[in-house]
């Protein structure tokens, strides 16, 4: 029988669980828009400083993948939250993704919450684009060669969204 998942807040100081996937995920050049040569200190502030909060998931204490969750603007844009999700390669296909999507509208929703939106969502990473949208998730928006990939060049983002 395969150890339960759980998923659990971290805090700065637990910043070094996650930074070798957010290293190599970043590194790949096909997911986030994150300049390669981050450091540590600003990949542990973007993803760890109030309001954004981060959450590791783990089984038997690996780390599968984690993600970020936060107001997607300030101010008068407060109540709609923003994540992003990370997940290790060798956990790929095993529901990780698909777990902290549930556990980060769940905190979405405890947190006040009314609504949670992706700003940039790369068009080729269908598995993703499916993912999202098997949980509720509307494109609402297309932005033509927006993210620079790093095997295909200028490729499409999208918005999507969903009420919470």
């Amino acid at each position: 029988m395969t150890p339960a998942l759980s998923i659990r807040e971290i805090g700065p100081d637990e910043f070094t669980l996650v930074w070798p996937l957010f290293r190599s995920v970043v590194a790949a050049g096909d997911t986030y828009s994150y300049p390669p040569d981050l450091s540590f200190e600003q990949a542990r502030d973007w993803w760890t400083s109030p309001p954004t909060r981060c959450f590791v998931a783990e089984r038997s204490k690996l780390v599968l993948g984690y993600y970020m969750l936060r107001p997607n603007q300030p101010g008068l844009g407060d109540h709609v939250a923003n994540a992003g999700y990370m997940v290790s390669p060798a956990a790929r296909g095993q529901g990780v993704a698909s777990a902290m999507c549930e556990h980060s509208m769940a905190q979405a929703r405890d947190a006040g919450f009314t609504a949670m939106q992706f700003n940039f969502v790369v068009s080729i990473n269908t598995t993703a684009v499916r993912l999202w949208q098997r949980h509720g998730f509307r494109i609402v928006g297309q932005v033509p060669g927006a993210f620079r990939h790093a095997a295909h060049g200028p490729t499409d983002v999208y918005v999507m969204h969903r009420h919470l």
